[in-house]
C-alpha cells in the first residue's frame, strides 16, 4: 500500500476557524512594581533605561509615567480560573490525511502605544490566513495566527503575525 499525497493539507477545521477571533483574555491592571521587576530582569545585569522605573524621570518624559518595555507580558503571571468553567465541547477532530511535520516559520511583531501603570490589556487571537506551496519537502502549508493587544482605551498594543510550517 503507498502513502499518496495528499491535495491540500488544509483541513475543514482551519476553514472554519479562517479569520474568526477566539475568545479574549483580559490581563490584572498593570502596577509600576509588575514593570520595574520585568525590566530589571530583561536588562540584568544593566540598568534599564530610566523611562521603565524611574518615576521621577519619566514624569518628565511625553509619557509622564513609566513605561513597560515593549516585550512585557502582562500574561505571564497566572490568572486563576474557576474550577466549574465548563470544558470546551470536544468536536470531532479531522483524521490527518498523513503524519505532518512541523516547524516555527517565525514571527512579526508590530507596536502601538506602550503599556503603562493602571493599564488593562486585552488579548485576542485568531487564525489570520495560510498559503500552499509545493517545495522541497513537498506539498506545504504555510499559517499564519494572529495575536493582538489593546488596553482598556482599545488603542492597539501589539500585534504579533506568527507562521507556522507543515509539510
Amino acid at each position: 500500500m503507498t502513502d499518496s499525497a495528499p491535495d491540500t493539507l488544509v483541513t475543514d477545521d482551519m476553514i472554519e476557524r479562517k479569520g474568526v477571533w477566539g475568545s479574549e483574555r483580559v490581563s490584572p491592571p498593570i502596577s509600576e512594581s509588575d514593570i520595574r521587576k520585568w525590566a530589571i530582569a530583561v536588562y540584568w545585569p544593566e540598568t534599564p533605561p530610566a523611562i521603565f522605573w524611574d518615576t521621577d524621570y519619566a514624569t518628565d518624559t511625553r509619557w509622564g509615567s513609566i513605561i513597560a518595555p515593549p516585550d512585557f507580558n502582562p500574561f505571564a503571571w497566572p490568572i486563576v480560573t474557576p474550577k466549574d468553567k465548563p470544558a470546551k465541547a470536544d468536536k470531532p477532530k479531522e483524521k490527518p490525511k498523513r503524519r505532518l511535520r512541523g516547524m516555527n516559520g517565525g514571527q512579526v511583531e508590530t507596536y502601538g502605544v506602550p503599556m503603562r501603570p493602571g493599564d488593562v490589556i486585552t488579548m485576542r487571537n485568531r487564525l489570520r490566513d495560510w498559503e500552499e506551496r509545493d517545495t522541497r519537502l513537498g506539498l506545504t502549508l504555510f499559517s499564519y495566527s494572529e495575536m493582538e493587544w489593546h488596553n482598556q482605551d482599545g488603542e492597539l498594543v501589539k500585534r504579533r503575525v506568527s507562521t507556522a510550517i507543515l509539510y
